[in-house]
């Protein structure tokens, strides 16, 4: 069975009311009840996509230099992250900003928030792999710990190239304890009592919370899977640093980095 983490003390899912400006009320309801739900036709993506590329590539060049091909999960030929785009191309930073997503924050998340993450995951067809079941929120633990992930779609993800799974109602009670499973990543259970596939087509994304445990599977094609992840916080979110097993946190972090963890809502407005 799934272990709170020891950090998860109290928490109470907030579910979100309208009038929406994005979401339906049915897909609020959805998003509330099994932690995720998946909007198609939301933008036009082949600038970006051509921008990410470029950045990609030389992440991939890297790797292949590294000994084994890989640093940590990453590795050539089979997963790649390139990270903080936002604050390395303007374009990017236009693309996660643009009102649509903060339509979609303001619904699903509220009125005062921050950019917190962001990165282009490639999943290829050399190395096929599983990604293991985690939470967003199991990698780096902050608070609120209720953050939103829009796992945006530069190509049309399916179930043959590593579409993302999710544990619907699994997010009710926080974050779970995970454990780094080598040289998959940080994992919180085997398997969950449910699972569902969310494909989604080039220009859709599957947003979902932090609290959503998934996983993408492995791409069995012989193209390469694109996605750009944007994560977005309540402003005012902090990393807490430690050891969870040994005790309370010893350090909190603010995720204000300038270049990356800036203001886009405050009030409901949008600040771009």
């Amino acid at each position: 069975m799934p272990r709170l983490h020891p950090w998860n003390t109290g928490f109470s899912w907030e579910p979100r009311r309208g009038p929406f400006r994005r979401v339906t009320d049915e897909q609020a309801a959805q998003f509330d009840r099994d932690g995720y739900v998946i909007l198609e036709d939301l933008v036009a993506v082949g600038a970006i996509t051509n921008e990410l590329d470029g950045f990609e590539a030389k992440t991939e060049s890297f790797l292949r230099a590294q000994d084994d091909e890989r640093i940590s999960i990453a590795e050539a030929g089979a997963i790649t992250f390139t990270t903080h785009l936002v604050a390395r191309s303007e374009l990017a930073k236009e693309f996660a900003t643009q009102p649509v997503f903060l339509d979609i924050c303001a619904d699903l998340l509220g009125s005062d928030v921050d950019m917190y993450w962001d990165q282009a995951v490639y999943k290829k067809p050399e190395k096929p792999r599983r990604f293991p079941w985690h939470q967003d929120n199991g990698y780096t633990y902050i608070e609120p710990q209720q953050y939103l992930t829009i796992w945006v779609a530069l190509n049309d993800a399916t179930v043959e190239n590593g579409c993302p799974w999710v544990a619907p109602g699994a997010h009710l009670d926080g974050t779970l304890a995970h454990d780094y499973v080598d040289p998959l990543g940080y994992e919180c259970f085997d398997e969950p009592l449910s699972k569902i596939a969310a494909p989604v087509k080039a220009g859709g994304a599957v947003v979902f919370s932090s609290l959503t445990p998934h996983l993408t599977g492995p791409n069995t094609t012989d193209a390469v899977r694109k996605a750009y992840i944007l994560q977005y916080s309540h402003a005012g979110s902090e990393a807490l640093r430690g050891d969870p097993d040994a005790g309370p946190p010893s350090a909190r972090e603010p995720c204000n980095s300038p270049k990356r963890q800036f203001p886009v809502l405050r009030g409901g407005r949008n600040v771009r």
